[in-house]
């Protein structure tokens, strides 16, 4: 039986050449483990379709509230998806850091065989034929203690013509172990951690970053959501005017008929009807291009069904309830707490904190510590060389060579301490100056978002306060150039003013309406603002974000 098995392992060994030959003209299996590691996802032959704009076409138009807004931003914009793509790459860098410690198989195998004339007696023969098979399998791995692991396993054969070999042919066997440890540059943990470390601060800035972005998208297409309400509130105030002007140019027009007034008394209205209409026409034109803007922010114009409606924006613009309040204090306290440029810069902290750590560990001289341990092997047919021809003393082949190097019969071992000690690093030193520079200039720009998110955070306060009194003082001019009108209106009826006073009263009016209606808006822009500058405007509306998963 042991002979048996001897032969089968010679076989498979021996035959392992041919098996590589034969490999290159014969398709090679797709194993199931292959597949998925070689599996290469498809691009999309185009880019996915706009999400979710058919299910707000109501009546003919685009309907949309604010948190509908928001939605289609977050799933058609392209900035958003472009921000999303770049944070999904930082997960790879951190996959990326560990390949070091990836463990790599190795495999090898050859053969040789030629003739070559003796030119010693002691060769054995007059014509010396060789043939030699080999083989070799390596399994190394880095860890993360900077420990390099090296396991071989090798054998071979071979056989000629020299009478004065003892084996013919001969197997031999080598198994072995090396582990290099270093001790001092590159050792332990820390340092080879570093990267990863890196890579997952990386991760976490480029989230805040991420989380950046998204927040100044957002606030635009808030923005931009109630600048179009605006210009269109103000423009149905504009024809309210313009349809104010017809209404006392038809009266002036039928004086004039009934020889009221004099045909040099109607110019004054007829021209400024036709001043309200050029205004009615500007800001139509204002409205589309308003229009157009906010189209792109939320991917309307990516689906031809819904390119074709009209915006209808039915989110409510007048504040209703108590008006938000809040302090400059808390504000900025909510902002330290919660914006998301304190967090990036937290971490970019933390990277220069590693990196001059990291140069630190590289000034240090190069200490490795190796060690190796090696068992061999040797078996074949055992011959007598002092007769002619030799004849066998004992019959082996493999089992015998893998007997020997199973149980370290013949074993070789031991250890290397190497010192690499430059007299002068200026790459290293190099490196450690531009960490520290680094961390310093990040100190400042730390420092520099903290003034900022202070700005911020105090320019909103007084944003949303200054919107809470324009509305109470907007309401109040509305309603007395309405009485105002009115006045006047009766008083010309009577004959007591002229038209002058009556138009004049119209246009004010207009502003007051047009005044209250930007105060309104105004006002939920500051909301938004407050939102932005203390670091809610996210939470407000239910946004979270995923981490990427590679």
């Amino acid at each position: 039986m042991r002979r048996y098995l001897a032969g089968l392992c010679a076989v498979v060994f021996l035959g392992l050449t041919p098996m590589c030959a034969r490999a290159q003209s014969t398709p090679f299996p797709n194993p199931k483990w292959f597949r998925e590691v070689s599996h290469q996802p498809e691009l999309p032959a185009q880019l996915p379709k706009p999400e979710h704009l058919r299910d707000f076409i109501i009546d003919g138009k685009l309907r949309l509230t604010l948190d509908q807004a928001i939605q289609l931003t977050l799933a058609n914009n392209s900035s958003v998806k472009i921000d999303d793509f770049n944070y999904q790459n930082a997960q790879y860098n951190i996959l990326r850091a560990f390949a070091p410690f990836d463990p790599l198989f190795q495999a090898s195998g050859g053969m040789t065989r030629g003739t070559q004339p003796a030119i010693l007696q002691t060769q054995g023969a007059q014509i010396i034929s060789s043939n030699a098979q080999t083989g070799q399998f390596n399994y190394l791995q880095t860890f993360q203690t900077g420990t390099n692991v090296n396991i071989g396993f090798g054998m071979s054969r071979g056989s000629n013509d020299n009478v004065f070999d003892t084996f013919n042919p001969n197997l031999e066997g080598v198994l072995n172990f090396t582990v290099t440890q270093p001790l001092l540059r590159g050792a332990w943990l820390f340092a080879n951690r570093a990267p990863i470390i890196v890579a997952q601060s990386n991760l976490r800035q480029s989230r805040a970053d991420f989380e950046i972005q998204l927040r100044s998208i957002l606030e635009q297409t808030i923005n931009d959501y109630w600048s179009v309400v605006e210009a269109r509130e103000n423009l149905l105030v504009l024809q309210k005017s313009v349809d104010q002007a017809q209404a006392s140019y038809d009266h002036d027009k039928r004086s004039l008929e009934l020889g009221a007034i004099s045909s040099y008394d109607i110019f004054q209205s007829e021209s400024e009807l036709a001043t309200r209409k050029v205004s009615v026409i500007q800001a139509q034109y204002t409205l589309k291009q308003l229009e157009d803007i906010f189209r792109q922010a939320i991917g309307a114009d990516l689906d031809p069904a819904a390119a074709a409606m009209d915006l209808d924006l039915v989110e409510p613009f007048e504040p209703t309830g108590e008006l938000l309040t809040m302090d400059a204090g808390h504000a900025i306290e909510l902002a330290m707490e919660k914006r998301p440029e304190m967090r990036a810069t937290k971490e970019q902290l933390s990277v220069d904190d590693v990196s001059i750590k990291l140069a630190h560990n590289e000034m240090l001289p190069s200490l490795t510590l190796s060690g190796s341990y090696t068992s061999n092997g040797v078996g074949g047919n055992e011959l007598n060389p002092n007769v002619t021809p030799p004849v066998v003393i004992a019959p082996g082949g493999l089992a015998d060579a893998l007997r020997q190097v199973g149980t370290f019969q013949y074993p070789t071992y031991g250890a290397t301490l190497q010192l690499n000690l430059p007299i002068r690093n200026r790459s290293a030193e190099a490196d450690l100056g531009t960490s520290e520079v680094s961390k310093k200039r990040d100190l400042y720009s730390q420092r520099l978002a903290e003034e900022q998110i202070v700005l911020d955070s105090r320019n909103s306060i007084h944003q949303l306060e200054q919107a809470k009194l324009s509305i109470s003082a907007a309401r109040i001019a509305r309603d007395l150039s309405q009485k105002n009108l009115d006045a006047q209106q009766k008083k010309y009826d009577l004959g007591a003013v002229t038209i002058f006073f009556v138009l004049d009263a119209q246009t004010q009016l207009a502003t007051a309406e047009q005044n209250l209606v930007n105060a309104e808006i105004s006002y939920q822009l500051a909301v938004t603002f407050v939102d932005y500058a203390t670091g809610g405007l996210l939470d407000r509306y239910h946004v979270q974000i995923h981490d990427p998963k590679p």
